[in-house]
């Protein structure tokens, strides 16, 4: 091939691709799932309860069935097939019938010919309630009476590591430090809220369109409730605006198709903002006590931790988040001896599931901590510290696991911390006060201002674990020359749309692919989620290209796919592989939490600085420097997404986002009072280092990306803070008062 023809080839793998959505997304021209319209269609509302805890005494719907364009009302007694669902364990009812667990349950749904009759109507539902006072503490919950049939915990996990003794005497000469953390409950916030379209069909069945993480747990979800086979329910994926974990539960899904079918006519359904702030699962808030061993020379000895986490009313993804902040509760380092129980339970708080790190990012605000106050124990550098107990291949996690794979965690640490400081020579950059702590408010004394720095590394698995049988499925066909890739994973953001073409390019040489839409008509291509999609469709789709390109080669006598040969069999032949990929087989923890649970694991570090108003509370990012272990990259541009994007994650949870609830009832269920950064609130991110180890067994070496970059920096920020002010600091988010009124030492 020329160099012109080479000149004008579409991105392959490991070059820039530009997101094939990326144009009309910017323009508007986007159709997201609220966006979705179909001929004759009603709208539906859900009525919600008020109320943390109560039981149900009555529901009467005579008022909402009687207001003129209503054509359903629908409670408990209309569920046709199984009356629960859930993610991994089906204990959440599809409408509740004699308790409500949280405020915001569903009781009842409505369909109507418009969003504000729909609205009107569920007004118009008159619910009973006898009051129950709530649980909503997460360690009470423990011993306490159970709020639901399947008990109060959901899973409590010990994790036994090397030869631990209970009050080891031997530890007594080693150098120990402790502390409690806590962790406050985070929204993914997507801007765009759910939404969805659910369409009865003529074979008694329901085509449903909706923004998700998983169609294909969606649909076995949907199918079980309204008691049809699961080919009689067919999802296809909507615009996603938005997961971040927050679309991997069912919300508006079962209560939609109900809906379309009691009706018999198209139902659509949007929360508001409100709305969406109790309809979907949130991050886990979290206390967890730790104590660190280690001898002189900084060689940590033991680890022991108590973790319990709030699971909120039902189990949701909380068994694996559990797992994960286990796991990976000591952070990237050797660790002879540990003994890590974690809980996590059921309360009366709302709801809570995956998001973005998935249980890391808890752990490692509290063992990042631990490794600051160590040093200091220590008398020892901070960043030495961590480079003298980094992981490397070949060592144990916590789990008794070898790492076999790529572990560069001294690169992380290294080229993190060696990365030039901020330059002060322009402090403010010509902002003058509004570059300050307090911005534009114009409140901050420059004298009360102090400066802080300080690191943080962090890890978790890729892809799910023990020993649940993960896969995705792809298809790669050609037909008159045009290639068309189908898989059911879903497109949240991450690049799927741009990292599937670019794959099928660089096999099979062509430059035009599309991508057919994401829907059930194909076998499950997992969750987008746990860092997976890279690895999971993405080799799934690498797959299937080099079965095709196989089958070429073989008619056309060669496997250049620059040749004459190669190329007239692609145009002028039909090809078509289907392939279901898996990765390497893990297996369940044993008693002791110990085993090969997992498949692959990704690290990362931040390092940052930050101006703190002593005096007011006020803390202003000033820089933020990333290193991240990628295994290879796939699409340069695409990942600096990732790294930004997950970062700013990070610094949400660090400085200002958490759901305030007070006895069971959110509080700020509103982006006027739930804050998330903006670009006022965040700097340049700088990227020090993107270490690049090919992970063996992944396609192109690539390792998932998309949750590293919300682990470490949360932790980063924080002790930022603590260097800036003095102050311990054991929650996050950090609160003006918590440094304006803190003691220092």
């Amino acid at each position: 091939m020329s160099a012109a023809d080479q000149a004008v080839r579409a991105p392959r793998v490991g070059a820039s691709a530009p997101r094939p959505d990326g144009g009309p997304k910017a323009q508007g021209r986007f159709a997201f799932s609220s966006d979705l319209v179909a001929d004759g269609m009603l709208w539906g509302h859900t009525v919600r309860s008020p109320h943390a805890r109560a039981r149900i005494v009555s529901v009467d719907t005579t008022a909402a069935r009687a207001l003129v364009g209503v054509h359903a009302v629908l409670t408990s007694l209309d569920v046709p097939g199984r009356p629960t669902f859930g993610l991994e364990f089906a204990d959440q009812p599809v409408l509740a019938a004699d308790e409500v667990r949280y405020q915001g349950e569903a009781v009842a749904v409505v369909a109507a010919v418009d969003a504000e009759t729909a609205r009107r109507a569920a007004e118009a539902v008159r619910v009973e309630y006898e009051l129950i006072d709530p649980l909503t503490d997460a360690e009470a919950a423990i011993i306490a009476a159970p709020i639901h049939p399947d008990g109060n915990v959901v899973r409590h996990l010990v994790i036994r590591h090397g030869d631990p003794v209970p009050d080891d005497p031997t530890l007594d000469g080693l150098v120990s430090v402790e502390g409690t953390y806590t962790v406050g409950m985070q929204d993914q916030a997507p801007l765009g809220t759910e939404a969805g379209l659910a369409l009865p069909a003529d074979d008694g069945g329901v085509d449903l369109f909706v923004s998700t993480q998983w169609l294909h747990v969606d649909r076995d979800q949907v199918a079980a409730s309204l008691g049809l086979a699961p080919d009689l329910v067919r999802l296809t994926l909507g615009g996603v605006g938005g997961a971040f974990g927050a679309r991997e539960d069912c919300s508006l899904q079962i209560h939609l198709c109900l809906l379309a079918l009691a009706t018999g006519r198209p139902v659509k359904m949007v929360y508001d903002r409100t709305e969406s702030f109790v309809g979907h699962v949130h991050r886990h808030p979290a206390v967890m006590t730790y104590r660190h061993w280690a001898h002189p020379d900084g060689t940590i000895e033991r680890v022991d931790a108590r973790l319990v986490l709030d699971g909120g009313a039902y189990a949701s993804s909380s068994a694996a988040v559990i797992a994960n902040a286990a796991c990976f509760a000591a952070g990237p380092y050797r660790v002879p001896h540990a003994i890590i129980d974690g809980w996590v339970v059921r309360t009366n708080n709302p709801p809570c599931g995956a998001m973005r790190g998935f249980g890391a990012v808890q752990t490692c605000f509290a063992h990042e901590a631990q490794m600051d106050l160590l040093a200091e124990a220590l008398g020892m550098d901070p960043v030495q510290l961590r480079l003298h107990n980094a992981l490397e291949p070949g060592d144990q996690i916590l789990t008794g696991q070898v790492i076999t794979g790529t572990a560069p965690v001294a690169e992380v640490i290294r080229t993190c911390a060696e990365a030039p400081l901020h330059d002060d020579t322009d402090n403010d950059n010509g902002a003058g006060v509004y570059a300050l702590p307090g911005g534009a408010g114009r409140t901050t004394d420059r004298g009360d201002v102090r400066r802080g720095t300080a690191l943080a590394v962090g890890f978790k698995n890729l892809m799910f674990s023990e020993g649940f049988d993960d896969f995705s499925t792809a298809r790669v066909r050609i037909e008159n020359g045009l290639v068309t890739v189908t898989c059911a994973c879903a497109e949240v953001g991450q690049g799927f749309v741009t990292l599937a073409q670019q794959i099928v390019r660089e096999t099979l040489g062509v430059d035009q692919v599309a991508l057919a839409p994401a829907d059930t008509s194909i076998g499950s291509a997992g969750s987008t989620s746990a860092s997976r999609q890279t690895w999971m469709s993405g080799g799934a789709v690498l797959a299937a290209s080099e079965a095709v390109r196989a089958r070429i080669a073989d008619a056309a006598g060669t496997d250049d796919i620059d040749a004459p040969e190669f190329v007239e069999a692609l145009r002028f032949g039909t090809w078509d592989e289907l392939v279901e990929h898996h990765h390497a087989p893990t297996v369940a923890l044993d008693a002791n939490g110990q085993g090969n649970a997992h498949v692959s694991f990704a690290f990362a570090a931040h390092r940052a600085t930050v101006d703190v108003d002593v005096e007011l509370g006020l803390v202003k990012l000033v820089d933020l420097v990333t290193s991240q272990d990628v295994g290879r990259q796939l699409n340069p541009l695409q990942l600096l997404g990732q790294l930004e994007g997950g970062t700013v994650q990070g610094v949400g949870l660090a400085l200002m986002e958490e759901i305030v609830v007070v006895d069971g009832r959110v509080m700020n269920a509103s982006f006027t009072d739930y804050l998330i950064p903006t670009i006022a609130d965040v700097c340049d991110l700088r990227v020090a280092a993107i270490i690049e180890q090919p992970e063996p067994g992944a396609p192109f070496g690539a390792k998932g990306v998309g949750e590293a970059p919300t682990i470490p920096s949360t932790a980063a920020v924080v002790a930022a803070v603590r260097a800036a002010t003095g102050l311990a600091l054991p929650r996050t988010p950090v609160r003006p008062s918590d440094i304006a009124l803190g003691e220092r030492s």
